[in-house]
């Protein structure tokens, strides 16, 4: 519908309930539990190294912390080397999210993509820069550069709709070629590294808010990556005057210790603690309402 009438999809990454729940308040369109979780969470290179389990155990969460969003689950390296196991991966991601999961994305793969679709899952293609396949492409490399790679671009491109696709990625492919190619397709593209002229566009969450973006660890963010917050700048610095406060017996003060005992109460537990030991048994303890359980802060 938003295609159709001409407003952009916004989508971005969550790999996570908080990064979920962020999403879904900001009100996005789509949410990726994208493989890029094997870089800005598991501290791998690439993302090759991410298992089916993994993005399994992610897309959990974030199907708990979104509610409104569109989701989407990579399935990761591997997962969809031949067109049964990619059924037998697209099929999990529903059934583990009990529907939440809307589609799966798919690097290239065509005929993979074409199986989950006819076994009933909703998928999505993703061309020009393939993270997946840094191993034979030679590292992270744009795409669709020259002529010839360009009509590689749209002929993936045109594959993934061909095989059933509900919409392409198009990831570090120069803007006009991406454009030309939005213009000729029938489902929506989404562009990444690719400018403006595709149908929506996606960014990793944690490239966006600045995870990683102390001053002493400037993590590399893609070039085609706009920074809209400082977010790694402030939590490093509260995990620093917490670390300062705890170490100089500020924290916690008063104000953070806020359950009380009686004068007469903490009197009687310090003669006891005087006494010699005696067993207790806790059948005979009788419960006061200062020891009654309290609701946790989450």
């Amino acid at each position: 519908k938003k295609r159709a009438a001409g407003v952009p999809i916004v989508c971005v990454t969550a790999c996570d309930y908080p990064s979920a729940v962020h999403a879904d308040l900001a009100e996005v369109d789509v949410i990726l539990v994208g493989d890029s979780l094997a870089m800005v969470e598991l501290g791998y290179s690439t993302t090759q190294p991410v298992s089916l389990e993994a993005m399994l155990h992610h897309t959990r969460a974030v199907c708990r912390g979104a509610t409104h969003p569109f989701i989407i689950m990579d399935l990761p390296f591997g997962s969809y080397a031949t067109p049964h196991a990619a059924v037998s991966a697209a099929i999990q991601a529903v059934k583990i999210s009990e529907g939440a999961v809307s589609a799966v994305k798919i690097e290239g793969a065509a005929d993979a993509l074409k199986a989950v679709v006819a076994a009933g899952v909703a998928a999505v293609g993703h061309v020009g820069l393939q993270p997946a396949r840094v191993s034979v492409s030679g590292g992270f490399r744009a795409a669709g550069r020259s002529a010839e790679t360009a009509r590689k671009v749209w002929e993936d491109a045109m594959a993934a709709q061909d095989a059933g696709a509900c919409a392409v990625v198009l990831e570090c492919v120069p803007a006009q070629v991406a454009e030309a190619i939005t213009k000729r397709m029938e489902i929506p593209t989404i562009g990444i590294g690719a400018g403006s002229g595709t149908s929506g566009q996606i960014l990793v969450y944690h490239d966006l808010v600045g995870m990683m973006s102390h001053p002493h660890h400037q993590k590399v963010v893609p070039k085609f990556c706009k920074k809209y917050a400082e977010a790694g700048v402030y939590i490093q610095r509260a995990l620093e005057d917490y670390r300062d406060e705890v170490q100089s017996g500020a924290f916690p003060s008063e104000k953070y210790a806020p359950y009380s005992i009686s004068d007469d109460a903490l009197q009687e537990f310090l003669s006891d603690l005087d006494k010699p030991s005696v067993q207790i048994n806790p059948r005979t303890l009788k419960s006061t309402p200062s020891d009654e359980p309290i609701s946790s802060p989450y």
